[in-house]
């Protein structure tokens, strides 16, 4: 066997390959000598007919498994051979094949990178010194007594914290909003319609117009949409509503108490606030961790660069491109403005993907240098979490992994995590006053 290499770009080689024709032809024999013991031709008993009778039959068939059986081992011998590390699955080409003559084929492939680990120990980082104080936990008990507000009808005007009921009509540009935005009816028109005085909740600026109004009082409010207005049509340009104020609601928490505790599964106050800590540093100290590993990552991807294989960036753009378009549409946007914004979301991805290619890449390079292994118990505990996550029972999450040939892919988020690992615990993290 006769193997050349010639590369044709970064990370892409033309493998080719020449077997003689002694070879070929031993191949076509055994596999003729196969086909004659199972053929059942008629007038002779299975296996008993003439080898060129059963030629003469199958002989096309005879061609192609032998073609397969020979590049199929000897694609993997010449890989072998060249040492290739190859991405992906090889575009092969035959070139000639046939009796007394030499095959010869060739094979397009994609390789890893060939690159120089960079030091990916003692990288820095910084956070944030914060701790978790009794005015966090407050505000915690206080978003939790929230759950169990209860919302009293009362006759004085408008507070801020208040909830205002109210009907409205709206205007842009003199028009009625849905000649301008034909979707957005319910920006155009609503009755009984809560708007919380407290923040920026539905349009911001809206609210904060009717304070000071009682029931049954009319206001017209104008409002400025953001440049980022969730309706496009609406984007940059001013809005006009008549609204009557229907009901003024004060928003009723619950006291801190053991009641309050007791429905949250706590036995006591003392106890719920014990659990609500709990959760915040656990908060604090997950937040800690991924900004460490950001960060170490961004440094880590800074100091090597490489080539990287054209197909695994343009899968894995496209699986960010996927996700980018199943955020924007679960945030609201239309498939409309999602179209006209597809050349920003393709930009976006397709940096997010050469990052994470890249990193993938050194993921692989430090497991093998840190001789790190993923066990069977270790994949199953992670596809048990995910069914967890997905609220699928286990056997069903299973067997959608194999039927997508996926279980791979636990593997490497498995192995992917214990290097995210080794980083952050050899970090060089360097503590700063917490913003205020």
């Amino acid at each position: 066997m006769n193997v050349s290499v010639e590369n044709l770009a970064p990370c892409k080689k033309l493998v080719r390959v020449e077997l003689d024709a002694a070879a070929v032809d031993a191949v076509l024999a055994d596999i003729t000598k196969n086909f004659q013991k199972q053929a059942a031709l008629p007038g002779f008993r299975p296996g008993k007919a003439p080898r060129d009778m059963v030629v003469k039959k199958y002989g096309a068939e005879i061609k192609d498994e032998a073609k397969r059986k020979l590049i199929g081992d000897h694609y993997r011998k010449a890989i072998e051979e060249q040492k290739l590390k190859v991405i992906g699955y090889p575009d092969i080409e035959e070139i000639q094949f046939d009796h007394g003559q030499a095959l010869i084929f060739a094979a397009t492939i994609e390789t890893a990178p060939d690159f120089e680990l960079p030091d990916y120990k003692c990288l820095p980082a910084q956070v944030e010194m914060k701790t978790v104080t009794d005015a966090d936990v407050d505000h915690a008990l206080d978003l939790l007594r929230g759950h169990h507000a209860k919302f009293e009808t009362v006759t004085r005007p408008l507070a801020n914290g208040d909830i205002a009921v109210v009907n409205y009509n709206g205007t842009c540009e003199g028009k009625v909003i849905t000649e301008l935005a034909p979707t957005a009816k319910g920006l155009t028109e609503q009755k009984n319609f809560w708007v919380e005085t407290t923040g920026n909740n539905f349009i911001p600026g809206f609210a904060e117009q009717l304070i000071g109004a009682s029931a049954g009082d009319k206001r017209t409010v104008n409002v400025d949409f953001d440049a980022d207005f969730v309706t496009r049509e609406l984007q940059g340009k001013k809005g006009v509503y008549e609204v009557e104020l229907v009901e003024v609601k004060e928003k009723v928490l619950p006291p801190v108490d053991d009641e309050l505790a007791k429905k949250f599964g706590a036995e006591s106050l003392e106890k719920l606030r014990a659990g609500v800590r709990t959760d915040l540093e656990n908060e604090l100290k997950y937040s800690r961790s991924k900004a460490i590993r950001a960060q170490a990552v961004q440094v880590l991807l800074s100091r090597v660069q490489f080539d990287l294989p054209e197909t695994a960036v343009a899968n894995e753009t496209r699986n960010v491109v996927y996700d980018l378009v199943r955020q924007n549409t679960q945030r609201g946007l239309t498939r409309e403005l999602i179209e006209e914004q597809k050349e920003q979301i393709y930009s976006v991805a397709a940096n997010n993907a050469k990052e994470r290619v890249k990193f993938a890449f050194l993921v692989g390079r430090i497991a093998d240098q840190e001789k790190l292994q993923v066990s069977q118990d270790e994949v199953v505990r992670r596809a048990q979490q995910l069914a967890q996550t997905y609220q699928m029972p286990f056997d069903q999450f299973v067997k959608d992994l194999q039927k997508r040939n996926a279980v791979n892919e636990l593997y490497e988020q498995v192995l992917h995590e214990k290097v995210l690992d080794l980083i952050e615990k050899n970090a060089v993290v360097t503590e700063v006053p917490a913003a205020k």
